[in-house]
């Protein structure tokens, strides 16, 4: 679907801008006029992770006028795998700071806005209200959703990606002319059901292809140019090197978008998605130790059997000592449940606390009443009882 230029053109370029982007400028579709409206643009971006990375990079390099960073975390060296945009020497550093240093390294011509806070129900209407379109680089429901909800309120479009392990999706939503994320997605997925970047991985240059997707697009919705990905999920798969389009419909009983639309304000987005669902936090209320405990319990000789329901590429990378692997899809399955000791008290961890509270529910409900699970998993125990061990 063609849709009209987003943004009015800039009243002029300079002779440096003129030679920067000569070679956008004598395509036909992008032309002075084009470049002028990407000149005039303000386009935020949520997030400078993965995908936020190359979006802010080609972004910038585009002649983007006024780049906007929605960031509060800082950069991690197991960030640098694949958010390119912040290098070996910015480990500690603000990654909203790390990541504007690089963008006006890219193109000084552009004007860089910070927001060095955590997108929230408090502050999204204001910030997202000074900017044209949203990038939506984030890698968690409850943000996505928020990022959806705001944008439809605010009338505004934004091009989002999602990313996990070799596969990726990419789509435009804008309520005005189409869907929104809510067409898609009415409903999150069950709390544990879907593993984070963080738990199950992602291919680093798998956030390059995707990112410069959400860039193409952007720039095609700005200037007013090509068949923006309105309506459509474009779907990638990196192990096959195969693309596939679905369409996506505009829901005419959308919570947000819909004619009787029942969402008309922001709401509690962290209780909506639930990163732990009620049975695992109900599960763990009194049944959660603490990496010392284990250990004081390990020393004192108990009689434990302490189970690892990660994954085993995981384990590989570190271990608590004496962990039996067994991963959570066993539990949930029930094919584990038949071969645990009754004459000892099971203790469950993970990588933070998340699956082993799903896995703990799972165990009480089967009658393993005195099981534990370790607050802050084999995380919490490098960080406690051996640093010297590696982390991910």
């Amino acid at each position: 679907m063609s849709l009209p230029p987003l943004v009015e053109p800039a009243a002029e370029l300079t002779v440096d801008e003129v030679r920067r982007y000569s070679r956008h400028l004598i395509i036909p579709d992008v032309g002075m006029d084009g470049q002028k409206r990407l000149k005039n643009a303000k386009v935020l971006c949520v997030g400078a992770g993965g995908l936020g990375s190359p979006a802010l990079m080609y972004l910038a390099a585009a002649g983007v006028g006024t780049l906007g960073i929605v960031e509060f975390d800082e950069v991690d060296e197991s960030n640098l795998q694949r958010q390119i945009i912040h290098s070996q020497s910015d480990i500690g550093r603000s990654k909203a700071e790390s990541a504007k240093d690089t963008v006006l390294g890219i193109n000084p011509h552009t004007t860089v806005n910070l927001h060095l806070e955590r997108l929230d129900s408090s502050n999204v209407m204001e910030i997202f209200a000074d900017y044209d379109l949203i990038v939506d680089g984030t890698d968690n429901f409850a943000t996505r959703y928020l990022v959806n909800d705001a944008c439809v309120l605010l009338n505004k479009p934004y091009v989002w990606g999602s990313i996990y392990r070799f596969d990726g999706q990419a789509s435009v939503f804008w309520s005005e002319h189409g869907p929104c994320y809510r067409c898609l997605y009415p409903e999150p997925p069950p709390p544990g059901m879907v593993p984070s970047c963080a738990e199950g991985g992602v291919l680093g240059v798998l956030c390059a292809s995707i990112g410069s997707i959400q860039v193409n697009e952007a720039i095609k919705v700005l200037a007013g140019i090509g068949d923006p990905l309105v309506g459509r999920l474009m779907i990638y798969d990196a192990l096959e090197m195969s693309y596939r389009q679905v369409k996506v419909r505009k829901d005419p009983d959308c919570a947000v978008c819909g004619e009787n639309a029942t969402v008309t304000e922001l709401i509690d987005y962290e209780a909506f998605c639930g990163a732990v669902s009620d049975e695992a936090q109900e599960a763990a209320a009194g049944a959660t130790i603490t990496p010392k405990q284990l250990k004081e319990w390990m020393d004192d000789g108990e009689r434990l059997e302490v189970i690892d329901v990660r994954e085993p590429n995981e384990y590989e990378i570190v271990s608590i000592p004496g962990a039996k692997l067994i991963p959570k899809d066993n539990f949930l399955m029930g094919s584990a449940l038949q071969d645990l000791p009754q004459d000892k008290k099971i203790v469950l961890h993970c990588k933070t606390g998340v699956r082993s509270a799903e896995v703990l529910a799972v165990l009480k409900d089967a009658g393993f009443a005195d099981a534990v699970h370790v607050g802050g998993g084999v995380i919490g125990w490098v960080n406690q009882i051996e640093p010297d061990k590696p982390v991910y």
